[in-house]
Formats: C-alpha cells, structure tokens, sequence
C-alpha cells in the first residue's frame, strides 16, 4: 500500500490508499477519484513532505512529548462531524444490503433508475464494480441495517 496527499482544484487536501502508483495513475485517467470534500473530480498528487526518523541514538525528548492536549478533544470533533456528514449523505439513500453490487451495476448499465443507495460488498465485488467504471465510495462508519435497531 501507498499513500498519497490529494488535492482537487478547489484546495482540498485528502489523503488516498493505493496499491501502487500504477493504481493511482489508472484511477485518475479513467476518472474515478473525485474530492471528498466537494465532489470535484480534478484530483491529483499534493505536495507531500517525506518523514525521515531521526536515529535512534539522536532523538531528542521533545520527540515524544505530544503537541498540543487538546488532541483527544479535536479528534472527538472531528470524528463527530465525520459521522453527522455521513447520516447527512444517507438520508434519502435506499439501504439494499448485499444487492449493492448488483443494484450499482444496474444503475451504471441503465437498467434500472439512478438513486443513492448504500449497502455491502466485498472487497472483491468492489474492485469489480471500479474496474467497471461504476462510481463508488466507502463509508467511513458501518451502517446499522434498517430495523435492527432496539
């Protein structure tokens, strides 16, 4: 796995998981990287500044003195605003469990209405789908099915 600092037009920057820069140049040409944030799809490589250890015997104690305290906090944030973006994306979405491939992969080939749906794949019918030009994204959180809540 690599990964790479991405950035779209508007100045988003975002990380993206690759299995190699074969991966990513593919995924770029044939359009299947868009921004996170706003949906554009002028995605390409940020600047990324590499991180180089300090040797063992050279490390300073400041190395592992954290930051700023308020980490935990700001994460709790941002996490929390991850997952109210994420119930926003769902709402009006059709839930279609282990049809979600198939489901896509009709929408794509227009045989049935385009509508936002969500639901579950494999790993592997998910790479089908992507090699099929069918645009898809994972959801940072799981999603409970409908009705099994208590």
């Amino acid at each position: 796995m690599i990964v790479f600092d991405l950035a779209c037009g508007s100045g988003h920057v975002f990380e993206g998981w690759f299995g190699s820069t074969e991966d990513f140049d593919s995924q770029r040409a044939r359009g299947l990287l868009t921004c996170p944030m706003c949906g554009a799809a002028d995605v390409a490589k940020a600047v990324m500044a590499p991180r180089v250890a300090a040797k063992g015997n050279q490390r300073s104690e400041a190395a592992s003195v954290p930051l700023s305290s308020d980490g935990p906090e700001k994460l709790r944030k941002v996490m929390h605003a991850l997952a109210e973006a994420q119930a926003r994306a769902l709402d009006g979405s059709d839930y279609v469990g282990e049809r979600f491939a198939d489901e896509a992969r009709a929408m794509h080939l227009g045989e049935s209405e385009h509508r936002a749906i969500h639901g579950q794949a494999s790993v592997d019918e998910a790479r089908a789908l992507v090699d099929e030009g069918v645009a898809i994204a994972p959801l940072p959180f799981p999603v409970r099915p409908p009705g099994t809540d208590n």
